[in-house]
Parts: C-alpha cells; sequence; structure tokens
C-alpha cells in the first residue's frame, strides 16, 4: 500500500463517481437510447463492466437500438460516449471536418498519445502528409529492400532449422519481423538490423500501449499526473537518440553542405521526412521522435494483424497450399516484386477477411465534438460539444446485412467476390471498378478494420505491402501448425480493444515439400 499508484486509483474513484454523476444528468442527449442502466450506480457499474465486456456491450446494442442505422450510447467511468452504426452515418462521420469531428482529440481520449510520446508529434504530424505522398509513392522503388528484410529476418528471427518443428510465440516473434522490416524502409542499412535499436522500438510500442490504455481511464485533468507516475518514455527515447542520432545528423550535414538533393541521398523515410520538416522539426531530437512514434504505429498495427493472420492460418490449414501455390505462380511469371502482389488475390483476400473478423477491437473511427453547436447527424441524432462516439465497427462486420454468413472464417471470400465481378464485366462496364473494392487496402462503411473517410489510415499501403509479402514468403518457405491441433489461442480483451494472445504459440518448420 506503500505505493503511490494505489492512492491515485482510491482518489480517482472518488472523482468518477461525482463525474459520472454531472454526466448522468445531462438534458442534451436523453433521446439517445442507453445500453445497460440509466440509474447512477447500476450505471457506475456498466462503466466498470466496459473494461472487460465491451465487445458484447456494443454488439448488445448494435442489435437492439437502431443496428443498421442508429446512434446508442454506453457509459463510461466519467462520461457517456456514443456508438454510431450504418452505413449512411458512418460516411456522415467519416466525412466530417476536423473542426466539427476531431480525430486528433478523439484519439487523444482513448490513447493520449500527447502524455505518452510527445505534444510535437499529436499538435503537428506532418508525417502523415510524408506517409500519404513520398512514403506510398515509393514502395515499388523500395520493395526489394523490403523483401530482402524479409528473408533476412525471417531466418534470424525465426531461425528454424531442418525438418524439425519449432513452437514460438506469434506475437514477440511478429513484432522483431516487422520491427525489422519496417526500420529496413525507415532507416536502412545497418541500422535496422541493430537488436538494441530494434528491441527499443518494440520496449516503446508496448509501453505506449499499455502506459496509454491505462492514463486513458482516469479523467482529463489527472491524466498529466499519472503519466509522470507511469511512462518510460524518456528512457525510450535517450536509447533512439544514442543510436538512431548519428545517422540523422549525417544526413543534415550533407544537406547543409550539398543541398537537398546530394549525391547518393538514400531513398528512405529519414530521407522523405526532411522533405517536408520545418523549423525545429529540422532537428537531430525531434525527428528522432517523429521515427520513434512512426515505429510505435507500424509496429503495433502490423504485428497484430500478422499475428491475427496466423492464428487464422493455423486454425484454417486448408488456405496453404492454395496461397503457396497462387504465390509461386505469381512469381514465376512476374518475380517478386509489389506489382506481382497484386496479382496474389487469394493473399489479399485471405489478410482482408482475418482483419474483417479480427480488426483490433469493437470500435473504430474515435472522434470529438469540437463544433460549439455539437454534431447533427441526418437522423436528427445530435451529439453534444465535448462528446466522443465511435464507429461500432465488430458488430459492422459481423452484420448479415454486409457479409454472407459473417461469422464464418471464408479465407477466399474476397477473391471470389472479385471473381465475380470480373465474370460480370462484360454486362456490366461498372463490374471492374468493384474489384477494387474488395483488396486489403480498401475502405467502406461496412470494412472498417483502416477506417473508412478523410482519416482513413494513411499508412494502409504501406502496411498491406509488407503483410501481403510476409505471408507470401511464409507460405512457400515454411510449414506452419497450431499448438495444440484446431485451437485457437483467445483473444486478450480490455474495454474495446482486441488483441491477438500475446502468449499464443504455433509451431514452424522449414517447408517440406
Amino acid at each position: 500500500m506503500d505505493d503511490p499508484k494505489f492512492l491515485v486509483y482510491g482518489v480517482l474513484a472518488v472523482i468518477a463517481l461525482a463525474t459520472f454523476r454531472k454526466a448522468l444528468r445531462d438534458p442534451k442527449v436523453d433521446t439517445i437510447p442507453i445500453v445497460g442502466s440509466s440509474g447512477l450506480l447500476s450505471s457506475y457499474r456498466d462503466a466498470l463492466g466496459f473494461l472487460a465486456n465491451a465487445p458484447t456491450l456494443i454488439q448488445r446494442g448494435y442489435d437492439e437500438h437502431h443496428g443498421h442505422q442508429g446512434v446508442f450510447r454506453v457509459a463510461r467511468l466519467f462520461r457517456w460516449e456514443y456508438v454510431v452504426c450504418g452505413p449512411k452515418l458512418v460516411k456522415e462521420a467519416g466525412a466530417a471536418p476536423e473542426h466539427v469531428l476531431s480525430f486528433r482529440a478523439g484519439v487523444q481520449e482513448v490513447l493520449p498519445l500527447r502524455l505518452v510520446i510527445g505534444a510535437a508529434i499529436s499538435d503537428n504530424p506532418y508525417h502523415h502528409h510524408t506517409i500519404r505522398t513520398s512514403f506510398t509513392r515509393n514502395l515499388h522503388a523500395c520493395f526489394p529492400e523490403v523483401r530482402d528484410e524479409i528473408i533476412c529476418a525471417f531466418n534470424d528471427v525465426l531461425q528454424v532449422q531442418g525438418s524439425d518443428w519449432k513452437t514460438l510465440p506469434v506475437l514477440p516473434t511478429m513484432m522483431a519481423v516487422v520491427a525489422r522490416v519496417s526500420n529496413r524502409i525507415f532507416v536502412g542499412l545497418p541500422l535496422c538490423r541493430n537488436k538494441t535499436y530494434l528491441q527499443n522500438n518494440v520496449q516503446f510500442t508496448l509501453d505506449v500501449v499499455r502506459s496509454g490504455q491505462r492514463i486513458a481511464l482516469f479523467p482529463a485533468f489527472f491524466r498529466p499526473l499519472v503519466a509522470r507516475l507511469i511512462t518510460s518514455k524518456n528512457k525510450s527515447f535517450a536509447t533512439a537518440v544514442k543510436l538512431l542520432g548519428p545517422t540523422i545528423e549525417d544526413r543534415l550535414s550533407k544537406e547543409r553542405e550539398m543541398g537537398p538533393d546530394w549525391p547518393e541521398k538514400p531513398n528512405d523515410f529519414v530521407s522523405w521526412l526532411l522533405e517536408t520538416a520545418e523549423g525545429e522539426e529540422r532537428t537531430v531530437p525531434a525527428l528522432v521522435l517523429r521515427i520513434l512514434s512512426t515505429n510505435f504505429a507500424a509496429i503495433h498495427t502490423s504485428s497484430m494483424a500478422f499475428t491475427h493472420a496466423l492464428f487464422d492460418l493455423v486454425t484454417h490449414p486448408e488456405y496453404l497450399r492454395p496461397m503457396r501455390q497462387e504465390v509461386e505462380l505469381v512469381v514465376k511469371e512476374e518475380g517478386w516484386s509489389k506489382a506481382a502482389l497484386n496479382s496474389m488475390v487469394k493473399v489479399d483476400s485471405f489478410l482482408r477477411e482475418s482483419q474483417r473478423l479480427n480488426n483490433g477491437g469493437a470500435s473504430v473511427m474515435h472522434r470529438k465534438v469540437v463544433a460549439k453547436e455539437g454534431f447533427r447527424f441526418s437522423d436528427g441524432t445530435i451529439l453534444p460539444h465535448g462528446a466522443l462516439m465511435y464507429v461500432a465497427s465488430r458488430a459492422t462486420h459481423y452484420d448479415e446485412a454486409n457479409f454472407d454468413q459473417p461469422t464464418k472464417f471464408d479465407g477466399f471470400r474476397f477473391a471470389q467476390e472479385r471473381a465475380e465481378h470480373m465474370a460480370n464485366h462484360d454486362r456490366d462496364p461498372l463490374a471492374s471498378q468493384d474489384i477494387f473494392k474488395r483488396q486489403m487496402i480498401s475502405t467502406a462503411v461496412d470494412h472498417l478494420p483502416f477506417g473508412t473517410g478523410k482519416h482513413a489510415c494513411p499508412g494502409r499501403f504501406f502496411a498491406a505491402t509488407e503483410l501481403k509479402a510476409m505471408l507470401a514468403h511464409l507460405v512457400v518457405n515454411y510449414d506452419i501448425k497450431a499448438e495444440v491441433e484446431g485451437v485457437r489461442p483467445p483473444d486478450a480483451v480490455f474495454g474495446d480493444r482486441i488483441a491477438p494472445n500475446p502468449t499464443g504459440k504455433v509451431c514452424f518448420r522449414k517447408r517440406m515439400d
């Protein structure tokens, strides 16, 4: 009991009750249906239950309250939160301008990056523009480096020898692989293979998620104090400056000496950031922090998505051989290239289906209403100023109105849909356009792993390239099976976040046929 954290938690429990009492009586939202109870103590009980049961609670709201089109609210510790359902309202939320429904403010509510990473990143995310433009444009040119790092990373990290099966924890293993592959294009050789540098990036990623989730449990005015008690960002940043700093300083020095297009300038994320960074952002500490935060985003999302995909593959092993045959045929005809990935329709479909069923949580597209007059949906629902809203993504993906047999894993679901649209092309010229709506990178109001609208994930093009190339490499070069046949390690649920089992294992060996 000497730990000051316990005192903080105790004080905040009292504050939570007082704060929620005030939020509970907001007359502006009386017409929006509630999932659960509207009583003071019972609502607070529901708010505590949300931490362990959010996916079920949101699904219940989706089913009970205008599931295909509408808004309902759920109790949290200090406020109501609003869940949006249905294609029309999801589209309206995705199209709303930042000064009305704020993406940045919404992110800060659920994962307060301003406190766990820094204000410079959250207040000036210019790297998003770099990712949308230079990063995405260079994926084709950089693919040989990505491919090379995938080969080396799988060899070095898995260390599978001969014909013996090797059992490995999937999530930490894939975080190590993703960190290497991502940093090949972020900072290049040799740093992308420096074990200390990579471990620091992975640890920073884990710390951001853990500390961010904990800080988000507290009211805004208490979060800075809690952040000082539990975050370790300074330690990770110091290590990153030590290891990455010399590379950044060398780039800045050469640019000052020879201009922005100096000879043999590396074609990587550091160079692309320097094309747009201005003022104080053109310093070693600022650029190191920018790359460290980009590592967090890349490692966290891609490693979880690939872990889910491997759990799906060992649970449904019948998909391995068809994907292996597809990859071998495409590579024989087109070689290993980014363009060749576009022809790996089954690989793309398998990953898209895995994302549909396991998209990281029960909700996406968190937005905060920042317009003083609130935000009005076309059905007349008004969310008040300061409200936090999000879209019921998992319920959307499990809706029979959107997908046939939605709870069933159908790895080639989208490949089949693309084939059917191609077959209809002669009768319907617009059918060929629909093919692109079934690709992994495509966003839609009924397919939300990357969100949709103005703030759809800017890194999804790299993520899709990386994940498809990794899966293609794995199915061609390795056999894989479940640690326990037919058993998928249970997901880890915290609030509305759903992560792959952090200790779940699968077995690898070198391909035998």
